[in-house]
């Protein structure tokens, strides 16, 4: 019923269509991965000198690889965190500042926002790694790589906030200063809330940009995951197949955020089904 109201239901005809043209699509999709397959074949690609060292293991370097690769994504992971807590803690700041700050400072945040909102992540990172070393600011490399995230991806997150702080009813910051409540207090307990609930699909997708952009550290010399699968592809000389098990292995790392966010999700509408339960009704005198 519900989807009757929101758009009109196919009927045969359509239904026919749209299982044509996925029969059709399936068809091509196929067709091209079994040209390049083909191609890969040809080209000497899939042997099992080129992909018994990452699949096997009973290969004799499969041990030492994987334990190369598995070092490269602690790093990743690390970097990755550090970066995403950082980015969260201080796009909140900047998107609050924006709303309830004084204008002159809440132009300087709009400024600061758009000023690094339009700088290339890898410049970001890079020039974190070499310009706060002239200014004494010798740290290790992992850390160049999570400042550069973090200055790009906070003014990112903090515009996701923000929109998110906009999109509440006026009513809901209102009820709570009606009750007592400080700005503080509105902020923490109602208004934020419930913006990050609002934005948390965008959020998620922030985060997971996070995770790829760590592969940017190797232009820093930082020994995260690509990083690592360079030095394998200069022992084996197979990038093909080094470059898809990395991109696997980011695939497999994006999906798991994203299903930790939809099982956040669903349990943070699950809290707000549960609300209030009617008392029961006093028995009646006699009963």
């Amino acid at each position: 019923m519900t989807n009757s109201v929101l758009y009109e239901a196919p009927g045969p005809v359509a239904k026919r269509r749209g299982l044509v043209v996925s029969v059709v699509v399936g068809a091509l999709l196929l067709a091209l991965l079994a040209w390049v397959l083909v191609t890969l074949g040809a080209n000497g690609q899939l042997t099992v000198d080129k992909w018994g060292p990452l699949i096997d293991p009973t290969n004799g370097t499969f041990t030492a690889l994987w334990s190369l690769l598995g070092t490269g994504l602690g790093n990743t992971l690390l970097a990755a965190v550090l970066a995403m807590a950082f980015s969260l803690i201080t796009g909140t700041l900047l998107a609050v500042s924006r709303v309830v700050a004084a204008p002159w400072y809440r132009w300087a945040v709009v400024g600061l926002v758009e000023l690094l909102r339009g700088v290339p992540v890898v410049i970001a990172v890079f020039f974190a790694s070499r310009v706060l070393p002239s200014f004494g600011l010798d740290m290790p490399v992992m850390w160049y790589l999570v400042i550069g995230l973090t200055a790009y991806n906070s003014v990112i997150i903090a515009e996701i906030v923000r929109a998110g702080i906009l999109s509440l009813p006026r009513g809901q910051s209102e009820a709570a200063y009606a009750i007592g409540l400080r700005r503080s207090q509105v902020l923490r307990t109602v208004v934020l809330p419930q913006a990050f609930r609002a934005m948390l699909p965008a959020l998620i997708s922030q985060l997971v940009v996070i995770v790829k952009d760590t592969s940017l550290g190797f232009i820093i010399s930082y020994v995260d995951l690509v990083r690592q699968g360079q030095i394998v592809i200069q022992n084996l000389n197979n990038p093909i197949q080094t470059y898809f098990v990395i991109g696997v292995v980011f695939v497999l790392l994006n999906y798991a955020l994203s299903r930790a966010a939809v099982f956040t999700e669903r349990r943070l509408s699950q809290g707000r089904k549960g609300g209030f339960t009617a008392p029961r009704k006093a028995p009646a005198a006699g009963e």
